[in-house]
């Protein structure tokens, strides 16, 4: 199997790691000498990583963070650097404990449906795979604001990343400490708490493929010694930039692999597939009396009625093909179960995709401290960012309708040479015996039908290729000021006392590739939209398209025409925008209580309030008085006034030395929700060191996480679904209820989708265990091994449409029937659904300071196992098949096995280091034909092949006060495997899986900083 053998290879790599480190002339040191304390996960005796006590992630009491009783990973500055890491959203992506959810810019590049909605711009942190809601991210210890457009996770690029000491991860559950959101973790960015004289910094990631470069240019001042002086101010600024990468400028991007099972489902073509629409009856329009293929039967050499299917001029007899168009392909009727489109084509929308989402970021950090005397110290830190992204995807598809977009192909002066054209391969296919199987009177039956209709005009799918790819273009900005106290109280004992102030503010605007429509809902002419450059017939695109303006079934368009669309562009209309604010208050004070047998009892006690306003605005663009424009996801029925929720918090923590070696930790939350009441959320922790070279660890406590504003008053939105995977699950008895039409009553359904919020949600709960040991055999060697289990109840979900048709049993008010007992709709908006139930494996190996060959080596590695992830789906339901490794076009993918390795080598001012990126495969999606097993494709793979990439990189600061950096990353070249990610319903995803892989190849990283 493939997990078996990824395991072994993976195991392998940290077992050569570990056979380096035991290397009998590895150390200069005398073995026998005081061990060091052990690295709880990442560094070990790294001296950018504080050695002494000091307040670290996940406790109020100081103390040393390598001699942590949680499994804290530790990420230094150096260490960042060494990997190449040039932004947050790298980072997080590299932690082999985050999950691979659709978290990143390039998991939201395309078009996004359910909870995915109103990312833009967006990357978020997910440990543990428990969700970007279920972790939370702190800066300097402090909350910030979610991101104003989703109002839920946290930007973490809105990170000041330039002024970074380090990063702690806590990889355990922290609601005792901290409140909500503290389920799966927490990530804290530590910056500079001092600075003296200047940094500078340029970075470069260059791409030996081109495209999807990476800049970077930042600079630090610093001024005053807070010992000698009393004071230090300083300041640092950032600026990136990420270049835009599209599909169609990477081979492995290629949605046309029907021989593997993969094929896109769209009859929206740049040379458009004609269709056979009905009448629409509204007064003037031109298909009042049909269009051309209306009620035909027109039969294919497989016995389909083509006409049902859409049939493009392209395939038929005489035509180009359809892969002679940019990007065509042939549909691939088999593989999704569609056998009346015999004679359509498609077209790779994952071409247009972009892949790696242009976005230009600037962020700025400062912050003064003064001493107050006694050892008290004032501070104020201000942080801020401002980040413009482009998201774009492929362009609009122009399908007619008998409704409100009743667009048409005319034959008049202007238009006759093309539809005749048309007509006449239309009419020659199927009135060719060798073609058509059907008999001759029947044949001439549907050849005089077709002729009867001439002059109709022709209605179409149509790619607007021209129109140019849609794209959302946001700007968000944030905003965190904290002012903050802290000095001794009395012997041993110290207070911390804040408040803060922070928000994040973003708004989208349309882009390329929007038109004002120019009808109604109802179909009536939309008296608000332009009227567009000679136009003859309507307002806006439908009048524009039925004039015969734009030729459909060309590639070329006049000059006239192109002016025509220009007319009718939304280009600049703003689509939404959203603002979230936190106002927080903490106070904290810590120190020791009495002796007992292993030393002193500790305590740490504090109150916490802080109140979340949230809102979001809707566009004026889609307010009623507003022309309609086409395919625009509005979320005006979305729009909420400010919402606020205030939070009360008191907690307490104390630490029991009950032993020498033997600590015990108990810590309680009280927090009292506006609308929700209060919870109470317990930790204990256990720390064991029988020995030197031994300590045990474990962990038992509660979480919870309350549902974000968006969930709970989002209105309800009605959205037709496009795909061709739906069955009813009534009517429908095969196995896995997958779209196969020989067999009666599963043929592919396309319901409305009705998503929003739910103002009876409750919050979520959690109970989380945790145990482990750590090993260091020698000085400056370690390795930990922690086993943890998350069991969250009353979870916080969108059902996907598949879980919602797999267990129809227990969802049946989830579909919405007519008179006829017809599915029109499916239910599918948030609820607190179910269980979910978690387990995992996490091993760190370092070792540092190995004497060898002249220098000073140091090498690691980290790694996660998943050992369970299963759900249910109702709180009286059992509990469903493993989700570890399984396929969905949503949520996180359950990679079973993720590990980060490195060795680096140090002599004199040289710094060389190779790192080793492995995630293993998992199960492949399936397109229906393949799902419902009627047919089969040679290279289909079930399985997704491992992901491995190495990097390398060397530094050299030898000449004072300047540092160069140079890497390779991805030395190999390695691309993404090939996955089956397309969804038929929105059209996104294609033949690569951007929660697991970089899709950038072999890139050239070079960074020159100075010191002064």
């Amino acid at each position: 199997m493939v997990g078996s053998t990824s395991f072994r290879m993976a195991l392998a790599s940290g077992t050569a790691l570990i056979a380096l480190a035991g290397a009998p002339a590895a150390f200069a040191q005398d073995a026998t000498a005081p061990a060091t304390l052990p690295e709880t996960q990442t560094q070990t005796a790294d001296p950018e990583v504080p050695q002494g006590e000091i307040l670290v992630t996940g406790s109020r009491i100081r103390q040393n963070p390598n001699n942590s009783a949680l499994p804290l990973q530790v990420i230094s500055s150096a260490e960042i650097e060494r990997n190449g890491i040039s932004s947050p959203e790298q980072l997080i992506m590299y932690l082999s404990t985050n999950g691979s959810g659709a978290d990143n810019l390039a998991s939201n590049a395309d078009v996004t449906t359910g909870a995915q909605r109103g990312t833009n711009g967006l990357s978020a942190a997910n440990l543990r795979g428990q969700g970007s809601a279920g972790t939370l991210v702190l800066l300097n210890g402090r909350r910030v604001a979610a991101h104003g457009l989703s109002g839920s996770a946290v930007d973490v690029n809105q990170i000041p990343f330039a002024a970074i000491e380090r990063v702690e991860v806590l990889k355990d559950g922290a609601s005792a400490i901290y409140g909500t959101d503290a389920v799966g973790g927490v990530i804290n960015f530590i910056t500079k708490k001092s600075f003296q004289g200047v940094s500078v910094t340029g970075f470069t990631d260059q791409t030996e493929a081109g495209g999807g470069d990476i800049y970077r240019v930042s600079g630090l001042v610093g001024y005053g010694d807070l010992n000698e002086d009393g004071f230090n101010i300083m300041a640092g600024a950032s600026y990136s930039w990420n270049k835009i990468l599209r599909g169609a400028d990477r081979p492995f991007v290629n949605g046309n692999q029907p021989q593997n099972g993969l094929s896109i489902d769209t009859r929206g073509t740049p040379i458009a597939t004609a269709f056979n629409i009905g009448a629409n009856t509204r007064p003037g329009s031109i298909t009042a009396g049909g269009t051309l293929l209306t009620g035909l039967t027109l039969t294919a050499p497989n016995g389909a009625n083509a006409a049902a299917g859409g049939i493009n001029p392209l395939d038929l007899a005489g035509g180009a093909g359809c892969t002679s168009m940019d990007g065509g392909m042939d549909y691939d009727f088999a593989l999704w179960a569609a056998p009346t489109a015999y004679y359509a084509c498609a077209w790779d929308t994952g071409r247009v995709a972009v892949i790696q989402q242009p976005i230009e970021t600037l962020t700025y950090y400062g912050r003064a401290v003064a001493s107050l005397g006694g050892g008290h110290e004032i501070s104020l830190e201000v942080t801020g960012s401002e980040a413009d992204s482009a998201k774009s995807f492929s362009n609009a598809q122009f399908t007619a309708n008998t409704t409100n977009f009743a667009i048409a192909y005319p034959r008049n002066a202007t238009t006759a040479a093309t539809y005749d054209a048309v007509f006449n391969s239309i009419r020659g296919n199927f009135a060719n015996p060798a073609i058509n199987p059907s008999t001759q009177p029947v044949r001439d039956a549907q050849i005089a039908a077709l002729d009867a209709r001439y002059g109709l005009p022709i209605a179409y799918r149509w790619r607007c290729d021209v129109c140019g790819p849609r794209e959302y273009r946001t700007n968000t900005k944030t905003f965190r000021a904290a002012l903050a106290i802290e000095g001794p109280l009395w012997e041993g004992w110290d207070y911390r006392t804040g408040a803060s102030y922070a928000k994040s503010e973003a708004s989208s605007v349309l882009g390329s590739g929007y038109y004002y429509r120019g009808t109604l809902a109802n179909g009536d002419v939309d008296p608000n939209a332009p009227l567009g450059t000679g136009s003859t017939v309507g307002r806006g695109l439908v009048g524009v398209m039925n004039s015969g303006l734009i030729n459909p079934f060309s590639s070329t368009q006049t000059a006239a025409g192109l002016a025509a669309l220009q007319s009718v562009s939304a280009e600049g209309a703003t689509l939404y925008g959203g603002q979230y604010e936190v106002r927080q208050f903490d106070f904290s004070a810590s120190g020791p209580l009495f002796g007992i047998w292993g030393g002193d009892v500790q305590l740490a006690a504090g109150i916490d309030i802080r109140k979340e306003t949230y809102s979001f605005n809707g566009s004026e663009a889609a307010a009623a008085t507003a022309p309609v424009i086409f395919l625009a996801a509005f979320d005006n029925v979305n729009a909420l006034t400010p919402k606020s929720r205030t939070v009360k918090a008191a907690y307490a923590e104390v630490l029991v030395p009950l032993l020498p070696g033997l600590d015990i930790t108990g810590a309680v939350r009280i927090d009292d929700y506006t609308g929700f009441g209060s919870t109470t959320n317990p930790k204990i922790s256990v720390k064991y060191r029988p020995f030197e070279q031994v300590m045990f660890r474990g962990s038992y406590n509660t979480g919870f996480r309350v549902p974000s504003f968006n969930q709970i008053f989002n209105g309800v939105t009605d959205s037709p679904y496009s795909g061709s995977d739906l069955v009813d699950p009534v009517t429908c008895n095969n196995p896995g209820k997958t779209v196969d039409p020989s067999v009666p009553g599963c043929a592919f359904i396309r319901p409305s989708i009705l998503t929003g919020g739910n103002r009876q949600l409750g919050p979520e709960t959690a109970e989380q265990f945790s145990a482990g040991v750590v090993f260091q055999p020698i000085r400056n060697v370690s390795f930990s091994a922690d086993w943890w289990s998350i069991a969250v109840d009353n979870t916080i979900q969108l059902l996907t449409l598949r879980q919602i048709i797999d267990n129809a049993a227990l969802f049946p008010e989830r579909f919405i029937r007519d008179a006829t007992n017809t599915v029109v709709a499916i239910d599918d908006r948030w609820a607190n659904a179910g269980s979910r139930r978690t387990q995992g494996l996490e091993f760190s190996f370092r070792a540092s300071s190995i004497e060898m060959l002249g220098g000073s080596f140091s090498l690691g590695s980290d790694a996660t196992f998943l050992l369970k992830k299963r759900e249910k789906l109702t709180p009286t339901a059992a509990y469903g098949p493993s989700l570890i490794g399984v396929f969905s076009f949503a949520g996180d993918l359950g990679v079973r096995w993720k590990q980060n390795s490195f060795v680096t080598y140090t002599t004199g001012g040289l710094t060389a280091s190779v790192s080793h990126i492995f995630r293993e495969g998992y199960k492949n999606g399936a397109l229906p034909g393949i799902a419902n097993g009627t047919i089969t494709r040679p290279g289909y793979n079930p399985f997704v092949a491992d992901y491995h990439i190495f990097n390398a990189s060397i530094s050299y600061s030898g000449f004072k006060p300047f540092k160069v950096t140079a890497g390779v990353r991805n030395i190999f070249d390695t691309d993404p495997p090939f996955a089956i990610t397309y969804d038929g319903n929105s059209g996104a995803g294609g033949s690569w899986e951007p929660r697991v892989a970089d899709p950038r190849g072999r890139s050239f990283t070079l960074a020159l900083e100075a010191n002064f």
